[in-house]
Order: C-alpha cells, then structure tokens, then sequence
C-alpha cells in the first residue's frame, strides 16, 4: 500500500480529552468504514500555537478533512476553519450548564467566510459519517462501503420492524 494510502485522512481534534468519550465512536465509525483517522487533544485557548502547527501541517500528512469537538464557548471548530481551507465538520460536546446548546450555539454561528458544517450535539457519529461522504467524493472504494453500511442500517430497521408484531388487532 502507498504511504498516502496509510496516512490518516480525518484528523479529530479535541478541545481536552474529556471530550475524548463522545469523540471515540467518530473514530470506530471511521474505522468500520476504513477510513484513517488522528485523534489529538489541543485547546484553541491554551495552546494555539500547537493547533496551528497540528492544522497547518495536516494536509501534507494525509488530513482531508477535519473533526473538531468542543464543548461550551466551542472556539476550536472555527479556529481550525481560520487556518485552512480543507473541510471542518463541528461536534458540540453536552455541557453541564446548558447540555449543549451553549456549544451548538457557539459552532453554528461562524461569521461569514468561515464555514464549520456543525452536526448536533455529541453527534459523532453524523460527523464520522459525513466526512466520510466527502471523502467518497474521490473515492469509490470509501462510496461503496458508504452505501453498504446503508443497506446495513436501512436492513437493520426492516427486521426491527418485522419483528414487532405491532399489528392491528381485530
């Protein structure tokens, strides 16, 4: 396999690694689909010069898309979007406080010309998914195995709902 094959082509960025529980069913989503991915923890606040570093060399490490998860003021999603023009798909951790919404709030409201695709909050799932379908975009290996975990779930509902027995009664 090429060495570009290999590389991770999601990086998932954390704001601290108490977001790392919400943050892992991104990683084993992207791993059913095949799709390499990095995992850090750096905060936006406490250490920008490390995030710069981490998002300014990302693309020549693979990186085609970027996770980024933060909870509460959520500043990580859009500074990762400042400092490159590879996509940038937001996660709101739940919070104490507000339960998230101080986070979805915060992600969502980019101001114009820094776009974050903002998924719901601790929806790492949607965010594993749908940088996956943007890298499916150029690869049709990634495209069927996007459509075959589909087929899985939309299989998986059939047989739930055949099984119910909900029918009417006379």
């Amino acid at each position: 396999m090429a060495e570009h094959e290999t590389a991770a082509r999601v990086g998932i960025v954390c704001g601290s690694r108490s977001d790392f529980p919400v943050m892992e069913k991104a990683v084993e989503l992207l791993g059913r689909l095949e799709v390499p991915c990095e995992m850090h923890a750096i905060s936006a606040h406490r250490a920008p010069d490390l995030l710069f570093r981490f998002v300014g060399g990302a693309e020549a490490r693979g990186i085609r898309v970027f996770i980024a998860a933060a909870g509460g003021a959520a500043h990580l999603p859009g500074v990762v979007a400042a400092k490159t023009i590879l996509p940038v798909i937001g996660v709101p951790i739940p919070t104490q406080m507000a339960g998230g919404l101080d986070s979805l709030l915060s992600i969502v409201q980019m101001p114009k010309g820094i776009p974050v695709a903002t998924v719901a909050v601790g929806s790492a799932e949607n965010a594993a998914l749908l940088a996956a379908e943007i890298l499916a975009l150029s690869d049709p290996a990634l495209r069927g195995r996007l459509q075959a975990f589909r087929d899985a779930q939309t299989r998986s509902i059939e047989e739930d709902d055949s099984n119910a027995n909900l029918r009417p009664t006379p």
